[in-house]
């Protein structure tokens, strides 16, 4: 309807003016020749002045809605553009601020740990499969500042264990998961540093746990208490693996297990870095 009266509401409005117009020359015309038209030219002047005046302002005003419209409409879509462009702003801001804090986590890990040589690698995908938690990242083996290799851990910026690389490719990497039910990472636990295994466990993936097991005689578990890694292959010690969320017994109640909570988050990591050389604690 309003493209209909943008396109023909000129000559509707012409027309309706053309024609009150011509009703009023018609009876001030015979107005002039007819006594009786003469008597009545007051009474029918009048109205037919009326008619006019309204159509003439009927126009003027159906050209006012139309031009206020389109200009309504051209101010929408600014004020819809301005509101992208601050969403945009917002989530550059959040992004760059995100990174900026794991960036200054970064160097106090390094501060600490200045034997690391650390290569930083973006997640580019993940698995899509049920049976396993892995992940590639855009590092892989012509990375040549730094070479990656198959069994290379990758960490937080705050040093909380992730995973380890399984597969290599020319420009990217495949990681395994810390609840992968694949994975095995030795470990440490307590004041007295028993000696366990952090083994995945296909249950426990479901709720992103891990399983702490395969511990030293006499080891003593406590909710809450922190496990770490025991430095057993390329993983070296000290890295924060999770923390124990449940003891429970397994074999008949003849030993002990503990259901770990991953220090890492990992449905929210971006970014990770692979350990790709650190000094071997004697």
């Amino acid at each position: 309807m309003k493209e209909y009266v943008k396109k023909y509401g000129l000559r509707i409005g012409l027309a309706v003016i053309a024609v009150a117009l011509i009703v009023a020359l018609a009876t001030s015309l015979l107005g002039g020749r007819a006594g009786l038209l003469a008597d009545l030219s007051g009474s029918v002047s009048s109205p037919l002045g009326q008619a006019t005046s309204a159509a003439i302002e009927w126009v003027e005003g159906l050209y006012g809605y139309i031009y206020k419209y389109d200009q309504l409409v051209a101010e929408n879509n600014s004020l819809r553009g301005q509101l992208a462009q601050a969403q945009q702003a917002a989530i550059n801001a959040s992004e760059l601020e995100e990174e900026n804090a794991r960036l200054r986590q970064l160097v106090e890990f390094k501060d600490r740990h200045q034997d690391y040589v650390l290569e930083p690698a973006k997640i580019t995908e993940w698995s899509s499969s049920n049976w396993e938690s892995t992940f590639r990242i855009s590092k892989g083996a012509d990375n040549a500042a730094n070479p990656i290799e198959v069994g290379d851990c990758v960490i937080t910026e705050y040093g909380a264990l992730v995973g380890q690389i399984i597969e290599l490719g020319d420009s990217w990497c495949t990681v395994r998961t810390l609840i992968d039910s694949a994975i095995d990472v030795g470990a440490l636990v307590g004041e007295a540093g028993a000696v366990g295994m952090c083994v995945g466990d296909f249950a426990l993936m479901q709720n992103d746990q891990l399983r702490l097991t395969y511990l030293s005689e006499n080891a003593q578990l406590v909710e809450g208490e922190a496990v770490i890694t025991s430095g057993r292959g390329s993983i070296p010690q000290g890295l924060i693996i999770g923390y124990i969320d449940a003891v429970l017994s397994e074999g008949n109640g003849q030993s002990l297990y503990g259901v770990v909570d991953p220090a890492c988050d990992l449905g929210t990591l971006t970014q990770v870095f692979i350990i790709t050389d650190f000094t071997i604690q004697e």
